[in-house]
């Protein structure tokens, strides 16, 4: 565990190599789960006001959706996360001609209509976030589906891109570039000792 103030980052985020590579998990990671993607609060202002420029972004289905539901719902496990469809894809989430599920909230960002990217839980994925009971600490942990990203997981062992790496822009977006800079530099003193040690990467 990397402690950097009151956040611990999970040796597997510095350690694991992961890279996603849709053209076989088809962005599957926004259509399968007990639930949409977790909003923090602060987003809740971000999406409300995003939402007139994402709208021409949707499919119908996620356009009724939304006015169905709303925006954002609550979830008694995960706390406000975007709606779904059909508890499946979420309401945000469209299809390319290729089959691989796209942002539309990203897209609108994408084409300067919005400032505001995506929930940062979709951003950092398959990072997750999780507070303590009493929220003075977070857990950064390093959580990829099993099945659908095991194609990422390849990848990133192939292009031998560390998982922390692969997501700094999401986590300078969340923690900042001093945050970022110390976990690099931790990283690599962690793989310079092991080198020293003669051991391999830990599991």
């Amino acid at each position: 565990m990397i402690a950097i103030e009151n956040i611990l980052v999970s040796d597997q985020v510095v350690e694991e190599q992961f890279v996603c590579d849709l053209t076989k998990c088809k962005g599957g990671c926004c259509e399968d789960g007990d639930a949409g993607a977790p909003l923090e609060v602060e987003e809740l202002a971000h999406l409300n006001n995003a939402y007139p420029f994402v709208k021409s972004y949707m499919t119908a289905e996620g356009i009724r959706e939304i006015e169905k539901a709303g925006k954002y719902v609550y979830d008694q496990e995960f706390g406000w996360v975007t709606p779904t469809i059909n508890s499946e894809i979420c309401a945000y989430g469209y299809k390319d001609k290729q089959g691989i599920v796209k942002c539309a909230i990203e897209q609108a960002y994408n084409d300067g209509k919005i400032t505001w990217k995506k929930p940062i839980s979709c951003h950092l994925f398959p990072i997750r976030l999780k507070k303590s009971k009493h929220g003075d600490t977070e857990f950064v942990n390093y959580e990829p589906r099993e099945d659908l990203c095991s194609a990422a997981c390849k990848l990133g062992k192939k292009l031998k891109v560390p998982a922390y790496i692969f997501l700094k822009e999401a986590i300078i977006r969340k923690y900042g570039e001093e945050f970022f800079e110390t976990l690099d530099a931790t990283a690599k003193y962690m793989r310079e000792s092991q080198i020293v040690t003669g051991k391999g990467r830990r599991r």
